[in-house]
């Protein structure tokens, strides 16, 4: 556990608080190997409750699960509300940090309290100078610490404490609630005092009906029940401590605080009275209880422990003895004949046996030897095989022995209890331990490989000993395996170990083709002898076996072809005597020869043995088929794992038999044994069986294990409905060897499959209403334009797709409601349409948090993205915005706003009990009451912008404002216009210079007015178009501009008339003929202001 853990943040916390130490100091602490172990062992498992910190000397830190003996000092106390892991989810709740004194200081602190500074307090004559209420305020004070202080020594000590009444910290004033002369002519006082008595006495009384409740609902199989590993040193300290502890609740209930609590209750005739004499009644019967049990576990714990003494190879002779306890402690015990609690105290020796087991094999290092020498480590699988199955047999005769008690004393119960309740695990362990021993088994032999001889030439030998080198490859594997090899839990090595039996297969068929080829090319009996002299030890293998077994027969035909030609000689030569060599005597070749042909005949024989011992090995195989189908025969045919879950009992076990026995189906000459024969007559029906089994347990665990919150109470209620769970549970009953298996098999397997079928159904629909609702949440109402532009899509479009939709969510439903069997008023349809109803709603609520998010993401200042285009126009009253950017750019998002909520309108209510349609509950959502204002509030944002844009381009506002024929007098007059001050000013007509400024600043202006933006992006998201209104605009300048070329054109064209009709100079209107022809023209000119023709003309004449 790394001392970084955020499960260590709040200890450490209070550790540096509470110690007043550095950051350093703890790091140190929280990393040190022993530090590391302890917190691995308090947060990572649910065995232990308590955690203590303490200051050593040198204010080095030290930690352990026990409390701390002879500390001094303060000590921090970590605890656990619930025997649970903890995690980062629950560390906050489930943990009570405080700190309490140590063992000497918590003593000193009850003593002191109890004997000097509450009687000190009491005491009025001592506090009388004191202020009021100070006194009392100490005294609750100092009680309330000493009372932690007992509660917190009593839960060290596995006790627990009974508080009395706080108003039982003055004697006298219980006294003056008990005597008459007090209070004397104080009704309301006493019947204050009396009325505070009974409230104190009746909370104690309840508070202790809820202590010793807790105390007596404890069970010694809890641990059981949560799926945890306890030894039965584990039962019997629970029975100590129960009975410790009962001894010292009575020991409260009989003192004389306890009795003043009783004799209050008395005289109130208090309610809760009856229910502290039931508590008497109740500690008294857990105690007789407790003390029982104790006193008849205590002969079992003595023999488990002298079992623990002993060398492992001596506990397979006195497993009867453990049994023979145990089975006392059923025919002696008054409280413990209970098939419950004998399961758990057997299951317990059974985890013990196994951990020692697990001890003797050294665990990680039990393959290190597979490479080399597995002789050993193989010897000791093989006796802690022996030892777990001599638990089994003592069980066994244990039960029978309980079953001739049963019926020469009617008392005695049975062990009418499945035997696999009690060794669930240990089958499980000794199944694990016969694959390794299996692996050790086939390594021995692999290993002979490498002291084998030439066969049949160097080709031979090199496939030989390539099979050889590729098996210490496969071996060297799992002799570098880091895991645990006897933890049959452990994935990684069972993964491990499939892959070398596939690895083994493949060898094994490459040793078979080799030996094949080999024996095909004996030609005579004593090259196939010694082929299998060399081989015999691999020759057992089944599927080598099997393969060489044509070839196997046919030396065998030819050793007897051989003793047969034998015979034959020898009594072809015996009439024949004079056909010996003539040039030695013939007694001598006689002699001779029969010595030959015995030396040849003993060889023959020889071979003949050694075919023999193969029959041998296969007798050998034959005894272990039938030792393995008898197992199998008693074996249940399922069984829970320690997750709950369903399985198929004994099912690798089952495989490796069922096929070796297909390959007895091949052979006619081999006997087997009766379990045997019993399993292979049988064999068909069994393999369909396990087939069938196979099947339904894989549906029924995708059924349940797979089961979702929404649909758990209706597949109950189907389960129910069908008996489904009373059927599997007579199941459990039937072993592989048991009749009417089949039937009972395709019985319950046509009940899973059609639970199967329905709820694969019924989540099929749900995943399609699923789906339904997901692409809700995708759905893109609103969309950007091909311009960046908002654009609404075809919402009727949109609503028809919702529309749509939602009836086929109702139609799933209903589906489902007649798949499931489920009535409308049925609480657990009720559950479900109102989970489905809660996955529509939310799906409603993603499509309108989406179409929100768009607006607002389009919205946001940051975007710099065209999402809204107004356009600004100049209207005789001035310019305004189209669409307007208070109501009507409002009213557009507004519109947009409601079109989403009308969308989640759509699908009808799939709850019953729910009224409102989904759109009323949406609009109650403060996520989207809180999006929705962030628009309004961004609208504002961008209106006050707009607003000062329009304050920006006020400055032009006198042209469109102003009365152009008014300015113009006022220019003809004054040569200027008069300011809003002036009221009268001296008459100044005006020049060609005044004209020529006043037509130069609307040239200016229009250039001005010009090359103002054809678009601005206010606020990062509206777009303003100003093209309509700078046209605008530009045209007004212009006939400001008109107004002044207009005047100086009609001035030209009455000089020239007056040329033309040589009239005098000084005829006709001064403001006509004021300004000189040329200037004039050259100025017109110069603004770019042309002469019409006419007035051309009569310049050229």
């Amino acid at each position: 556990m790394d001392a970084g853990d955020e499960r260590l943040d709040p200890v450490r916390n209070f550790t540096l608080t509470g110690f007043r130490l550095e950051q350093e100091a703890w790091r140190q602490f929280a990393s040190a190997e022993d530090s590391q172990v302890i917190f691995n062992c308090f947060f990572n498992t649910q065995d232990y409750s308590h955690l203590f910190i303490h200051q050593q000397d040198g204010a080095r830190l030290s930690i352990g699960l026990d409390f701390p003996q002879n500390v001094r000092t303060k000590v921090i106390c970590v605890s656990k509300t619930a025997r649970e892991v903890v995690t980062k989810e629950n560390v906050r709740n489930i943990l009570i940090i405080q700190e309490v004194q140590g063992e000497d200081a918590k003593t000193f602190i009850i003593s002191v309290s109890e004997e000097v500074t509450c009687p000190l307090l009491s005491n009025h004559g001592t506090s009388r100078s004191w202020a009021v209420g100070l006194a009392e305020e100490a005294l609750r004070f100092m009680e309330r610490q000493r009372n932690e202080a007992l509660v917190m020594k009593a839960q060290i000590d596995g006790r627990t404490f009974l508080a009395y009444p706080d108003a039982f910290r003055d004697d006298c004033l219980y006294d003056n609630a008990l005597h008459d002369d007090s209070f004397q002519g104080d009704t309301e006082g006493r019947k204050w005092l009396d009325t505070q008595l009974l409230h104190a006495c009746d909370s104690t009384i309840m508070e202790w009906v809820k202590l010793v409740s807790e105390v007596l609902q404890q069970d010694s199989s809890q641990l059981v029940l949560d799926g945890l590993e306890p030894l039965p040193s584990e039962e019997f300290n629970f029975w100590r401590s129960r009975l410790r502890n009962l001894h010292f609740i009575q020991e409260q209930l009989m003192s004389s605080r306890a009795q003043q609590v009783l004799s209050i209750a008395q005289r109130a005739e208090s309610v809760y009275l009856s229910s502290l004499r039931d508590l008497h009644t109740d500690v008294q019967k857990g105690l007789d209880e407790a003390e029982d049990v104790a006193r008849n576990l205590k002969p079992v714990q003595q023999e488990l422990e002298k079992l623990q003494q002993m060398k492992y190879h001596q506990l397979g002779n006195n497993m009867a003895a453990v049994m023979e306890e145990v089975r006392l402690v059923w025919i002696k015990s008054e409280f413990y004949c209970r098939p419950c609690r004998v399961v758990v105290l057997l299951q317990e020796i059974c985890t013990l046996f196994i951990q020692m087991s697990r001890s003797f094999l050294l665990g990680k290092d039990l393959m290190r030897t597979l490479g080399s020498e597995p002789g050993q480590k193989m010897e000791d699988v093989t006796l802690v095989i022996w030892t777990l199955n001599s638990l089994k047999e003592a069980f066994r005769l244990c039960r029978t022995q309980v079953e001739v008690d049963q019926r020469q004393d009617g008392d005695t119960r049975s062990w009418d209890f499945p035997s696999y309740l009690v060794f669930f695990r240990l089958d499980h362990f000794l199944l694990h331990l016969q694959g390794i021993q299996e692996v050790f088994s086939v390594s021995l032999q692999l290993h002979q490989l490498d002291r084998t001889a030439s066969v049949g030439g160097r080709m031979w030998t090199d496939a030989i000993q390539e099979v050889y080198q590729d098996f210490l490859c496969h071996v060297t594997v799992l002799c570098d395996l880091t895991c645990d090899p006897t933890n049959p839990d452990d994935q990684s090595f069972l993964k491990h170990l499939s892959q070398f039996w596939v690895q083994v297969s493949d060898l094994e068929r490459r040793l078979a083709s080799v030996l094949s080829r080999a024996f095909e090319d004996c030609c005579i009996s004593s090259s196939g002898a010694k082929l299998v002299k060399m081989f015999g030890f691999i020759l057992d293998r089944p599927l080598i076996h099997d393969q060489l077994r044509p070839y196997l027969v046919r030396l065998e035909e030819m050793v007897l072809e051989e003793l047969d030609q034998i015979e034959s000689l020898f009594f072809s030569e015996r009439k024949e005597s004079d056909t010996f060599c003539m040039f030695t005597p013939s007694h001598a070749a006689g002699l001779c020869w029969s010595q030959q042909l015995r030396r040849r005949a003993e060889t023959t024989l020889n071979h003949h043995r050694t075919l023999q011992q193969l029959d041998g090995l296969r007798t050998e195989w034959s005894s272990l088929l039938d030792s393995d189908c008898g197992f199998i025969l008693e074996q249940p045919v399922i069984q829970k794992n320690q997750q709950g879950m369903l399985g198929v009992n004994c099912s690798n076990t089952l495989h490796v038999v069922l096929r070796e026995l297909r390959y007895v189906s091949r052979k006619t000459d081999l006997e087997l044994r009766p379990n045997a024969a019993r399993l292979f007559t049988c064999r068909d029906d069994i393999t369909r069986s396990y087939l069938s089994l196979s099947h339904m347990v894989s549906c029924y665990k995708q059924v349940v294990g797979g089961v979702l919150t929404e649909d758990f109470s209706l597949i109950q209620d189907q389960l129910q409905d069908l008996d489904l769970n009373q059927n599997l549970s007579e199941l459990h009953r039937y072993t592989w060897g048991s009749e009417g298996l089949q039937q009972q098999v395709e019985q319950n397997r046509d009940m899973v499959l059609l639970l199967h079928s329905t709820v694969s159904q019924a989540r099929a629909n749900m995943d399609a209403m699923t789906r339904i609702i997901q692409g809700w949440a995708k759905l893109h109402l609103l969309e950007r334009s091909g311009e960046s532009l908002l654009e609404v899509r075809d919402m009727e479009q949109s609503y028809r797709h919702i529309r749509e939709e939602g009836e086929e969510l109702l139609r799933l439903t209903q589906v489902n409601r007649s798949l499931y069997g489920a009535k409308d008023s049925s609480e657990s349809w009720i559950m479900y349409l109102e989970h489905l109803d809660d996955k529509v709603q939310d799906g409603l609520f993603q499509l309108a948090l989406r179409s929100m998010h768009f607006l607002l993401d389009n919205m946001n200042p940051q975007s710099c993205c065209t999402f809204v285009t107004v356009s600004l126009q100049l209207r005789e009253t001035g310019s305004v915005f189209e669409p307007s950017v208070g109501v009507g750019l409002s009213d557009l998002l507004q519109t947009i706003i409601s079109d989403i909520y009308t969308a989640t309108s759509l699908p009808l209510r799939i709850s019953v009990s729910r009224h409102s349609n989904y759109q009323v509950s949406l609009q109650q959502s403060s996520d989207l009451s809180a999006l929705q204002q962030e628009v309004k509030n961004r609208l504002l944002q961008v209106r006050e912008e707009a607003e000062r844009l329009l304050t920006r381009l006020d400055r032009y506002s006198y042209l469109w404002l102003s009365d152009r024929k008014r300015v113009m007098q006022e220019f003809l007059t004054y040569s200027r216009q008069l300011g809003p001050e002036e009221l009268e000013a001296e008459e100044t007509p005006p020049t060609l210079n005044d004209f020529q400024r006043e037509i130069n600043s609307l040239n200016t202006l229009r250039e001005e007015v010009d090359h103002l933006d054809d678009v601005i992006l206010l606020h990062s998201w509206l777009q303003v178009d100003l093209r309509a209104f700078k046209g605008s605009l530009l045209s007004v300048v212009y006939k400001w501009r008109h107004l002044y070329t207009d005047y100086l054109l009609h001035s030209v064209s009455e000089s020239l008339q007056q040329v033309t009709r040589h009239c005098d100079d000084d005829v006709g209107p001064a403001s006509l003929s004021s300004f000189p022809l040329t200037e004039t023209i050259i100025l017109l000119e110069a603004a770019g202001v042309q002469l019409p023709d006419h007035l051309s003309a009569q310049l050229q004449c």
